[in-house]
């Protein structure tokens, strides 16, 4: 066992709808000490800026390391270099295409490449609605690959109050993923039996 080994993992966000997703999974490896290696892809800093209120460099402050969208070179683009896996939230139709077919031409569709390739987690919160059969088969290539698909559908029976209970919900069932436990998460224990009697 690697006695140097440091829990570690990468969240990258694309263009599509839901930037928050991984500005929240930062905001979580964060408070867990969890170092996290953020890559933005080019559509997603215009995402970041017309969903949220977060600006660029508040976003790049929640991570440990930060890299460019066409830095191939760089250390997380290697299988030698350790980590828990990579979170893709949110995840567009496009990055997954890349996926499916290993067509690696940005550091995003890179790493989830040879994340793949040394059989560590890859989790992608897909982000589309309606689907065509060519997003459904792309999915089914890439879970074919080893790649988890995770889209963030919202939960209903732990009573939400607002938009960031769902939110933090989606985002704390894909940390589980890697064995991370968010205590915030409010979790089914079982069907409230004090309503029985409506049912008969």
């Amino acid at each position: 066992m690697n006695n140097n080994y440091i829990p570690q993992i990468v969240v990258a966000i694309s263009g599509a709808s839901g930037a928050i997703y991984g500005i929240k999974a930062l905001e979580h490896l964060k408070c867990h000490n969890i170092q996290s290696h953020l890559i933005i892809s080019k559509s997603a800093y215009l995402t970041i800026t017309q969903e949220t209120t977060y600006s660029i460099k508040q976003v790049k402050s929640l991570a440990t390391y930060v890299y460019n969208y066409t830095d191939v070179g760089s250390k997380i683009a290697s299988g030698s270099f350790q980590t828990m896996g990579m979170i893709i939230a949110p995840c567009s139709m496009k990055t997954l295409a890349s996926i499916a077919c290993s067509y690696e031409d940005n550091l995003i569709s890179r790493t989830a490449g040879v994340t793949l390739k040394e059989r560590r987690r890859l989790v992608l919160m897909i982000r589309e609605t309606p689907l065509h059969i060519g997003h459904l088969q792309n999915m089914l290539q890439a879970s074919q690959y080893g790649a988890i698909i995770a889209p963030p559908v919202p939960a209903f029976y732990n009573s939400p109050e607002n938009i960031n209970d769902l939110i933090n919900h989606s985002v704390a069932r894909v940390l589980d993923l890697f064995n991370i436990d968010t205590p915030t998460i409010k979790r089914w224990n079982g069907m409230n039996l004090s309503h029985q009697s409506d049912l008969e």
